[in-house]
């Protein structure tokens, strides 16, 4: 199983369209948030088959997307959400801990536009940046694929456009 994660694409989708291209055929994509009226239209960048799970983020206004998505993938139980419910900002040990207290293996988030990818607290929480804005050192645009193997074990891959 083959799933594109994105987020905060903030209605620039260019980058986002390539990455679909390059990545074809997907499974699953997952965008956590801020894609500005765009979640119209993404689901006829992808393959039929795509199964399509979006979260509304904060400059969302008009969007009719959920707020949360609680979703699983193969044998995960995963939370996606914007995050800056959950004071992302600050850091990750609010959303953190919330998902661990409401059983979940793997939490998804967006907001900052940083990538990030942990699991030394029991729980995976990631984040895929921004395709369009980055925030991190160097400012490459980035994106995150996960990809259950035979097994139904998730691994994860953070990749960065040039």
């Amino acid at each position: 199983m083959k799933i594109l994660i994105v987020s905060d694409t903030h209605r620039k989708d260019d980058n986002l369209k390539r990455v679909i291209q390059e990545n074809l055929p997907l499974d699953m994509l997952i965008h956590l948030g801020d894609a500005e009226g765009s979640e119209n239209f993404i689901p006829e960048w992808v393959n039929p088959q795509c199964e399509m799970q979006m979260v509304r983020g904060n400059n969302d206004f008009f969007s009719a997307l959920d707020r949360e998505r609680e979703i699983y993938i193969g044998k995960y139980r995963v939370l996606l959400t914007h995050g800056h419910y959950y004071n992302v900002s600050l850091g990750t040990e609010q959303i953190t801990e919330d998902a661990k207290e409401r059983g979940f293996d793997i939490v998804m988030f967006g907001h900052t536009h940083r990538p990030y990818l942990d699991d030394s607290q029991g729980i995976i929480v990631l984040n895929p940046g921004s395709l369009s804005y980055p925030r991190q050192q160097g400012r490459k645009p980035s994106y995150m694929i996960m990809e259950l193997d035979e097994s139904g074990q998730a691994h994860f891959y953070p990749h960065f456009l040039d």
